[in-house]
């Protein structure tokens, strides 16, 4: 983007000023309007948060209505909600139009809460007015506002320090936002002029330098390039590629099938530099009785440099599921004219494709550090994640380069340490004084729930960094009146998974 493309400083300090003065945060809107009227909001239906506002004419209540749920309001009202500004100011960063007294949003400017390892702040986001402020359909060059999927990604990403982070497909910016914390250069990409004009006004909107933006696809805006950290909410949905069915670019390509995802994920290891890492959410197709995990297995391998994989499913869903989906997600209602032939569309492109299902989830990538054992992780993990997964997502990489220094002697002679989240539940039958089943539940991270055998029960109880792992391997067997060699054999391996997924650590 050149320096033409960049918005007016003076006039983005304005709007920062006036957003501030007027307590413009999302504690303060969400009680503005109540609970209710929040949950509703979130539901696409305004009307709630729109009556709760009617008698307010404060600048928080007009910024609400017209920035947050894209209402108009009057030159008067937003005069007085910006003093700073002003609605011609407001006019010329492109935020609203006027027509006589009226002012209508352009645009949607939403204050946004962020937490992470370098603190918490308020951030305000500026995107394309949604389909509840539209009241139909989005046009194909839509740009998204922070989401449920640009929040998963966000609580995803690594927290540890970087010096260069990729942000591929930025849309509004806000990986790139967050990206920032954590690295003072940060170079966002996408094929639409209009999403990376948001991300350089979100950029300074937030007082955020370091941002550099670049138009192009995929990895040709910054070939020969490499990064410590590529993140990527791509446009992953699969999409029809028929006369008729939308293509809008916030969500597609323009691949068929999956084949963004795998475009990404076999080329990604060019732009890394060594053990440097890429995460992004994706879709997979399953193909008549071919593993979506086994695609991407293969994605993996067609890379050019060997990559660790650590891929998480999160969902599957049918064909039929997964039409209705985004067919809604476009503003397309059921009931309305166009959505049966949508759907048949969608039916159809899967049919000749035979894919029986499309999975969704997280794709952790690395550059496999020089003479350490690969990283092939392929896993489905439904249960409900609380929190944010970066820092455990590090912590994890972390404790496999530790382990992949250990053979079964070194980690035998190491102390362990049960993680303080870690809690262990047994059941048993009436009147039986031994378990049937022992459980470890584990209270951050994916919130694994383990079955395990009083063996290893015993182990993760004793692991307070006192003795070492194989000297209380040693002291179960003899209380079990079992071979210690054989135990360690069974038990040295569990440790390592307990390690990496953050029931034990290695003190």
């Amino acid at each position: 983007m050149s320096d033409t493309d960049l918005p007016d400083a003076a006039l983005v300090a304005a709007l920062r000023d006036d957003l501030t003065a007027a307590g413009y945060t999302a504690d303060a809107v969400r009680a503005a309007w109540g609970p209710l009227a929040d949950a509703a909001t979130g539901r696409g239906l305004l009307g709630p948060a729109l009556r709760a506002l009617d008698a307010r004419d404060d600048a928080l209540a007009t910024l609400s209505r017209l920035l947050f749920l894209g209402s108009a309001a009057s030159v008067t009202a937003v005069d007085r909600a910006l003093p700073t500004l002003g609605v011609a100011g407001a006019e010329a960063l492109g935020l609203v139009r006027v027509d006589g007294d009226a002012v209508s949003p352009l645009v949607l400017l939403r204050p946004q809460d962020v937490e992470d390892a370098a603190g918490a702040e308020h951030w305000w986001i500026v995107s394309d007015l949604d389909e509840a402020a539209l009241g139909g359909a989005l046009p194909t060059g839509h740009v998204l506002g922070v989401g449920g999927a640009s929040l998963t990604l966000a609580g995803l990403q690594l927290t540890t320090p970087a010096e260069r982070v990729l942000d591929v497909g930025t849309g509004c910016g806000i990986q790139a936002l967050r990206a920032r914390r954590a690295a003072p250069h940060v170079v966002a990409t996408d094929v639409s002029e209009r999403a990376l004009r948001f991300t350089a006004l979100n950029a300074a909107l937030n007082g955020l330098d370091g941002i550099e933006t670049r138009h192009g696809s995929l990895f040709a805006p910054v070939a020969g390039e490499t990064f410590d950290r590529v993140v990527s909410n791509p446009p992953f949905v699969i999409t029809p590629r028929v006369a008729g069915v939308p293509e809008y670019e916030y969500r597609d390509a323009g691949f068929a099938g999956d084949e963004l995802v795998a475009a990404f994920v076999s080329g990604v290891g060019d732009v890394l530099r060594p053990a440097g890492t890429a995460q992004l959410l994706g879709n997979w197709e399953y193909r008549d009785g071919e593993d979506g995990l086994d695609r991407v297995r293969g994605w993996v391998a067609a890379s050019g440099v060997p990559l660790d994989a650590w891929i998480v499913e999160r969902e599957q869903l049918d064909p039929l599921a997964y039409a209705e989906l985004w067919v809604r997600d476009g503003g397309t209602t059921p009931g309305s004219p166009e959505y049966a032939g949508l759907i048949d569309a969608w039916l159809q492109d899967f049919a000749q494709r035979r894919v029986t299902a499309i999975g969704f989830g997280y794709l952790l990538l690395r550059r496999t550090p020089i003479g350490m054992p690969p990283l092939a992780r392929y896993e489905r993990v439904g249960q409900p994640v609380a929190g944010a997964l970066g820092p455990h997502l590090g912590e994890a990489l972390s404790a496999w380069d530790r382990l992949g220094i250990l053979d079964d002697d070194a980690l035998a002679e190491s102390t362990a340490i049960v993680a303080t989240d870690v809690t262990e539940a047994r059941h048993h039958r009436p009147g039986e004084e031994d378990p049937t089943v022992i459980e470890l539940r584990q209270g951050g991270g994916f919130g694994r729930v383990l079955d395990v055998d009083p063996a290893l029960a015993a182990l993760v109880g004793a692991c307070d960094g006192d003795l070492a792992v194989g000297v209380l391997i040693d002291a179960i067997a003899d209380l079990l009146e079992v071979d210690a060699a054989a135990l360690r054999a069974d038990l040295l391996p569990r440790v390592r998974e307990l390690v990496f997924t953050g029931f034990l650590r290695l003190a």
